[in-house]
């Protein structure tokens, strides 16, 4: 028996990395999984591959992007499941494109960070919350970014998103508390996945050599350490939180 039996979790952006991980450990947990993302290969992959230990996934395309995308997203995972109880929106534009200094900053790149990292999870909690009022509550987890946190070289436009994604969990988290919903958001440090390959080889080597040497635990953390944090933040062992950002960098800012 799992924690999360009978229940429904949502994972954006759950084809790879901590969205992959996430999905994985939800369903380890008894949770039925739906994973959405852009790439249909690799989400149906993932939702396989989860079928094949003996959970239940299913995958749905989506482009948080769009706000046609996002509800027609709730709406499958209502019609394939009939409610919907966890969420944990992490879909990201990768910050690769947007890593210049910010005088250099093309708008478009700029754009992209804004309507994905910032307006995608807008949209998706937006959603989101209105199926779990009609379910009578739930608890939704955001990604964000330790880059929110400090002004970090090259990192302007994914900083400005993540910090956006922060302030939407606070403010989601006042207005819908005593509607039985608990919205929080993880910040994760450096992590080995996809996404966090392609940001460091766009990061100078002297930045890059620096940020990981501030790793008290002095090795870059894995998806799984992460979903930890998200299923625990969804648990009952965290009833009474909600509105908080939860830091996972392996003591990145004890130094």
């Amino acid at each position: 028996m799992g924690q999360f039996d009978g229940k429904v979790a949502l994972v954006t952006g759950g084809n790879s990395g901590l969205g992959k991980a996430t999905a994985e450990a939800f369903a380890r947990d008894g949770a039925r999984v739906v994973i959405a993302a852009r790439r249909e290969d690799l989400g149906n992959d993932v939702a396989a591959s989860i079928r094949a230990s003996g959970g239940e996934a299913t995958f749905i395309r989506c482009d948080v992007s769009s706000e046609n995308d996002v509800r027609a997203l709730v709406d499958g995972t209502l019609k394939k499941y009939g409610r919907l109880d966890y969420a944990y929106n992490n879909a990201a534009a990768a910050p690769g494109p947007s890593m210049v200094p910010l005088a250099e900053l093309d708008s478009a790149a700029f754009d992209a960070q804004a309507n994905t990292s910032l307006r995608g999870i807008f949209l998706c909690m937006k959603y989101e919350i209105q199926a779990m009022l009609a379910g009578g509550g739930g608890a939704i987890v955001n990604c964000s970014s330790t880059a929110s946190m400090r002004g970090m070289v090259l990192y302007g436009a994914y900083a400005m998103a993540k910090a956006g994604v922060e302030s939407l969990t606070r403010t989601a988290a006042h207005e819908y508390a005593s509607k039985g919903i608990r919205v929080n958001a993880v910040c994760p440090g450096p992590f080995q996945t996809p996404l966090g390959e392609a940001a460091s080889k766009c990061t100078p080597p002297e930045v890059l050599a620096a940020a990981l040497a501030r790793i008290a635990l002095q090795r870059i953390g894995q998806p799984p350490e992460l979903a930890e944090a998200v299923l625990f933040l969804c648990s009952p062992g965290a009833s009474f939180i909600t509105g908080t950002t939860l830091v996972v960098d392996g003591g990145y800012f004890l130094t």
